[in-house]
């Protein structure tokens, strides 16, 4: 009998994470505070509370966002013990975005993040990230503002289907990403990404760059300008109140010799799952742009 007690219990537990539904945002402060005293207050916040800066940027060249790219050691070390792929994982971003007479401080929900890219291996490190959550609940409760509103899809998603999220039949999933190279060896492709941005390539501009040596990964994150960046496609999508600024900058990952990005049909609708088709059909060439704009970065100019 108390096998069976034990194993409802398990069965209820797993069935009420299953249940719980997620948003890709969550809403840290709301003030009448204008951008540039917000942006120094929120790093120095987040700092406290063991949040590194890793990169900050104005995103789509709009006056009224910011984006601030952060780490914290229970990211990296999640990271760290599962490997490959996960290394998309390494960072979470706050946005500041100035809308109507607010200035609106939000961040990438670390659960929401999280089950997407460790899928059925979150389990294996939600330690780390209730850390985390706790982490930036203590940053924005500092000056005793925290609100903690959930958005980004008015219905959420469900954990389950986070772990396997695709926009809808035949888009891809996590693991669908884009191949940009092989190279030699880890090394080889480091040096070939590092050297091109010091010489400095079209459209693309380092936001920040972080390592986690013992699994050969190298996590890059950009800002897109040009005809088909930010500006162009931002806007397009962004279309709801609060803005979903914290959902860039892309990413590229060094995986041991392979350079990947997330595939943008996938990377673009989880951080935004309740885009319609309509407006997905605006700015389909988006993925494309992305992926030619960070090959740049990787292709022999020979």
């Amino acid at each position: 009998m108390k096998k069976v007690v034990i194993l409802f219990i398990v069965i209820l537990g797993w069935m009420n994470v299953s249940a719980q539904t997620l948003q890709p945002y969550t809403i840290g402060t709301e003030s009448g505070t204008d951008m540039p005293d917000v942006i120094e207050t929120t790093i120095s916040d987040l700092n406290q509370y063991g949040l590194e800066i890793v990169g900050q940027y104005m995103p789509a060249n709009d006056k009224n966002r910011w984006v601030i790219v952060v780490t914290h050691p229970e990211l990296l070390n999640a990271a760290e013990s599962i490997g490959g792929l996960t290394g998309f994982a390494a960072t979470l971003r706050v946005g500041i975005t100035l809308e109507g007479d607010k200035t609106i401080v939000s961040y990438t929900t670390p659960a929401y993040w999280g089950n997407a890219y460790y899928r059925d291996d979150f389990d294996k490190v939600a330690d780390n990230y209730e850390k985390v959550e706790k982490a930036f609940e203590n940053a924005f409760n500092h000056r005793g503002h925290f609100v903690g509103t959930g958005f980004g899809s008015e219905k959420g998603l469900e954990v389950e289907k986070l772990r396997k999220y695709h926009y809808m039949f035949g888009m891809p999933y996590f693991e669908d990403v884009e191949e940009l190279e092989d190279f030699e060896s880890h090394k080889d492709a480091l040096k070939m990404i590092d050297d091109r941005l010091k010489e400095g390539v079209p459209n693309v501009k380092l936001v920040y760059r972080i390592e986690i040596p013992r699994r050969s990964l190298v996590l890059y994150g950009f800002a897109l300008s040009g005809e088909n960046g930010e500006a162009k496609f931002l806007p397009t999508i962004d279309l709801s109140s609060p803005k979903h600024t914290a959902f860039l900058p892309y990413e590229m990952l060094v995986y041991k010799n392979e350079v990947v990005m997330l595939h943008g049909r996938y990377r673009i609708a989880l951080a935004f799952p309740d885009l319609t088709m309509g407006t997905f059909t605006k700015i389909m060439s988006t993925p494309g742009d992305i992926e030619d704009m960070l090959e740049q970065l990787v292709e022999d100019e020979d």
